[in-house]
C-alpha cells in the first residue's frame, strides 16, 4: 500500500475515534495494534519517522504509543487517572 493511502487510511481511523477527546490517541493506538496488518503498521512508523506528513496530531500521539508497550501503557492511564497504586 503507498504511504499517501495508508495516512488516508490511518487519519480515516484516527477521525473515528475524535469524539473520546483525550483518550483518542490510547484507543486509536489499540485499534492499530490489534487490527493493522503488521505490514501497514510498519509502513506507518515508517512513515512517522520520515517526519510524519500528513498525519493528524492524535494519530501521531497514537504512533509514538505504538512504541510502548502496552501494559505500560495501562499503568500510566491508570496513574493519570489518580490511582496511584496502579503504578507500583
Amino acid at each position: 500500500m503507498s504511504g499517501e493511502r495508508l495516512v488516508m487510511m490511518a487519519n480515516q481511523i484516527g477521525r473515528f475515534f475524535a469524539h473520546e477527546g483525550e483518550r483518542a490517541p490510547a484507543s486509536l493506538a489499540r485499534h492499530i495494534r490489534g487490527f493493522l496488518d503488521p505490514r501497514m503498521r510498519a509502513g506507518i512508523l515508517q512513515h512517522l519517522d520520515a517526519g510524519s506528513a500528513g498525519l493528524d496530531p492524535a494519530l501521531r500521539e497514537a504512533l509514538h504509543r505504538l512504541r510502548v508497550p502496552a501494559d505500560a501503557q495501562e499503568r500510566v492511564a491508570v496513574g493519570e487517572a489518580g490511582d496511584k497504586t496502579a503504578c507500583r
